[in-house]
This record gives C-alpha cells, sequence and structure tokens, in this order.
C-alpha cells in the first residue's frame, strides 16, 4: 500500500467559474488560475502523483504552457489516472478536505465525488469529500481563497 498527500489552494476573484470536482458551482467570484484552477481536482492529481513517485502537478501541467491554458482539471486527472495505471498502481480511496467559508457546498459534493470516483475507475465508496469553514481566520475566512487537502491510497498491482 502506497499513500500521496496533495494540497491546493487559490485565490478567489471576481470574473471567474467557480468549479470543483468537475463542478460548476454558482458563485460572484472563481478561482484564479492558469487551467480552471479547480482546487479539489489539482490536490487529488498531487495525491496520486505523490503515490506513484512522480512529482507534482506543476511538473506534468506547467502553467506556462498554452495547451493548459483554461483546461478542464477532469483532463488533468483523467492523464494522472493513466499515469497511476501506467505506474501499475489501483486507486482505492480519496479522502479530501476543501477549506472555504463560502459558498456552502454541502448539495454539490455528492456530484463532485461521482466525478472523481468515475475518473479514476472506482467504486462511489471510495471517494469521501468534506467542507469546512475556517472560522473567519486568515486569507480564507476574509473570503480571499480556498485550499484543499487530499490523501490518497493505492496499491501496486502483482508483478509476473
Amino acid at each position: 500500500m502506497k499513500v500521496g498527500c496533495g494540497y491546493d489552494s487559490h485565490r478567489l476573484v471576481e470574473g471567474r467559474r467557480l468549479v470543483l470536482g468537475g463542478v460548476e458551482i454558482p458563485f460572484e467570484k472563481g478561482l484564479l488560475g492558469h487551467s480552471d484552477a479547480d482546487a479539489l481536482l489539482h490536490a487529488v492529481c498531487d495525491a496520486l502523483l505523490g503515490a506513484i513517485g512522480e512529482g507534482d502537478i506543476g511538473t506534468h501541467f506547467p502553467d506556462t504552457d498554452p495547451a493548459y491554458r483554461d483546461i478542464a482539471s477532469l483532463r488533468l486527472l483523467e492523464a494522472v489516472a493513466g499515469k497511476t495505471k501506467e505506474a501499475g498502481c489501483l486507486v482505492h480511496h480519496v479522502d479530501a478536505t476543501i477549506i472555504l467559508e463560502r459558498p456552502k457546498l454541502a448539495p454539490f459534493l455528492p456530484q463532485m465525488a461521482v466525478n472523481i470516483a468515475r475518473t479514476l475507475e472506482i467504486p462511489g465508496n471510495g471517494v469521501n469529500l468534506k467542507a469546512k469553514t475556517n472560522e473567519g481566520m486568515g486569507f480564507i475566512g476574509r473570503g480571499e481563497g480556498i485550499a484543499v487537502m487530499a490523501v490518497i491510497t493505492v496499491t501496486e498491482r502483482e508483478r509476473p
């Protein structure tokens, strides 16, 4: 068994869409970034890459490459899932915590989990998502941004 840990954060700004877990969430601000800035999927990608010893999302999908400008992060997760298979690993479980003051994410968490489970080809109960506030503290508490932490477990397939 291997474990990967991922983290991502982005600023909330006007004029951008708020996309988390591949779900567009109605809100007056969105996440600033080169891609769609889906901090949840970026943290999941980093956790997967960590579990298979392949660095981080910025190494594989640099923000200096125009090919990734405004790309849907579900496409990035698909690519990382492919790398995970190539490494001979099976994903078992994803656990992630999304930290932001608002909007409330409870109505959107089930679809986010479905998107992640489908992309990683794991059962729905293999993805657990939580949303927390920062109790008004720091940049998150002031509504300036979001942070996400993710942990993933994988196992290596038996070698012939």
